[in-house]
């Protein structure tokens, strides 16, 4: 699947800045192609060593917490949910551990830490792989589980939207609130129906009315907050909380004995390894993606669109916000992008800008993400991974536009 979409976005976006350069219509043009894919080629490097420190860093804490106990404690937390979802794992598997602090960091919207704790849970699942090269249940469960990125904390959204001025920055919270809600649930949905997965029973139920709870209580404390206030409680919180992480794995590997520095740098030096790795893969999708952008197809594909929904007689003010959606699965800074290039052209607190921080907030960059994870254990059939996390990002897309009409339409 992901090699047929690869070669979908490279051929059609060649062929269509040849068709247009030969046929004169449009504005792609051999040189801007070329231009940014080069821009890529630099830009995927650049990323992966800005990664190297940051993931040398939490993979040599995490080496700490491994042998300290303190994923142990984690896991126990979350096993008996984990284990239901991912049946295949043995329950005392150090994997839950890792997965527990990957969906935790992504839930606060800690993305540099959410990457290098991703990378380790995927790796501690492929110990359990059989077949190498093949994704297996219990990743692929936990990749669409990442993409579908439950964020409760979107806090960049208010912080670009307060940047360009807007009355009231955090108004986007519940609608953002509930469209990553649906993007996770619709997920969650469709993998355990492929897996056979039973999520019927009382355990599942119990995780599932702590989460709601625990959700209800953040809408009604953060929802009243000024953008300044909410920035400042959310990153009180999240810093707050891999503080104490850190703290509380040191501590328990100062009372077990362990050599804190000796396994610290021992993680910290498969960081490095792991962030090169790394190159070739997000070299061929963020290239990709550049030649499909800068051909002109988006655009050609969004215009499409607009007038097919014109055609049904439907509002088409949300054609406006669609290329924050688009490029969302595709490219996190392109995504950005163009939620700030909304915001500039139909102004930040226009029906379209503030659908497009919607969307912005409510999924993941997935192609971005599988080619992270994936790549760092060298897994290439990832079987009904793709369609499952559009899926789900189709979901966190389709509610976004639902709850903007509500909220502001």
């Amino acid at each position: 699947m992901l090699n047929r979409i690869w070669l979908t976005l490279v051929i059609s976006g060649i062929l269509s800045v040849f068709a247009q350069v030969i046929f004169g219509f449009g504005e792609a043009d051999f040189s801007a192609v070329m231009g940014g894919l080069y821009d890529m080629t630099k830009t995927s490097v650049t990323i992966a060593l800005g990664l190297i420190g940051v993931m040398a860093f939490w993979l040599g804490i995490f080496e700490i917490a491994t042998h300290s106990g303190a994923t142990n404690l984690l896991a126990k937390v979350t096993a008996p949910l984990l284990h239901r979802l991912m049946p295949e794992v043995p329950k005392e598997h150090p994997a839950f551990g890792s997965i527990t602090m990957n969906i935790g960091a992504n839930m606060l919207g800690l993305d540099n830490a959410a990457t290098p704790l991703g990378i380790k849970a995927i790796q501690d699942l492929q110990s359990l792989n059989p077949q190498k090269e093949i994704i297996t249940d219990a990743q692929l469960m936990f990749l669409v589980l990442n993409t579908s990125s439950l964020t409760l904390f979107p806090i960049t959204v208010f912080l670009y939207r307060a940047e360009q001025g807007a009355m009231n920055p955090t108004d986007v919270f519940v609608p953002i609130l509930l469209a990553t809600l649906a993007s996770s649930l619709v997920g969650l949905l469709v993998v355990a129906y492929r897996q056979r997965i039973n999520l019927f029973n009382r355990v599942v139920a119990i995780y599932g009315v702590a989460l709601l709870a625990f959700v209800a209580s953040i809408v009604i404390y953060f929802a009243g907050l000024a953008a300044n206030e909410m920035a400042e409680m959310s990153a009180v919180l999240a810093n707050g909380v891999l503080l104490g992480f850190i703290l509380v794995v040191l501590t328990l590997s100062h009372r077990r004995g362990l050599d804190s520095f000796d396994l610290f740098v021992t993680g910290a030096k498969n960081g490095f390894t792991v962030a090169v790795n790394l190159i070739p893969y997000l070299l061929a999708m963020l290239v990709a993606i550049a030649i499909f952008r800068t051909s002109g197809l988006l655009d050609i594909l969004l215009n499409g669109v607009s007038s097919i929904v014109s055609m049904l007689g439907f509002d088409t003010r949300f054609v406006d916000a669609l290329p924050t959606a688009v490029m969302k699965p595709l490219s996190g800074s392109g995504a950005r992008a163009m939620m700030i290039e909304t915001m500039q052209t139909h102004g930040v607190d226009s029906f379209a800008a503030r659908m497009a921080a919607v969307m912005q907030g409510s999924t993941e960059t997935t192609f971005y993400v599988i080619a992270v994870y994936l790549g760092a254990v060298r897994i290439s059939r990832v079987r009904y991974l793709v369609s499952s996390c559009l899926l789900a990002d189709f979901a966190g897309v389709f509610t976004a536009v639902l709850v903007s009409y509500w909220f502001f339409g």
